[in-house]
């Protein structure tokens, strides 16, 4: 289970960053961060489960950021906004 657990939130992760790559999801889009916040937030808690506090660290901290630029695009301010792309 651990081991989908990481590939589910890895291709999350993934899939953002190449269709930002590709110019096809701006990001400060809310799909770009959504995406990266459930892909970090699924490898967090499993690298939590796991005990693997570097994984935690690096997972955590691209929650924590994901997390803000969500609460910042709701609220309608500069951190989450759209930074090209053509989804929205």
């Amino acid at each position: 289970m651990s081991m989908t657990v990481q590939l589910i939130g890895s291709a999350l992760i993934l899939l953002a960053f190449v269709l930002a790559q590709a110019g096809r999801l701006g990001t400060g889009t809310w799909s770009y961060l959504w995406l990266n916040f459930v892909g970090s937030g699924l490898t967090a808690g499993d690298a939590l489960y796991e005990r693997q506090w570097g994984f935690l660290l690096l997972e955590g901290a691209w929650m924590v950021v994901s997390s803000l630029s969500l609460v910042t695009k709701a609220r309608g301010s500069g951190l989450g906004r759209d930074t090209g792309g053509r989804a929205r």
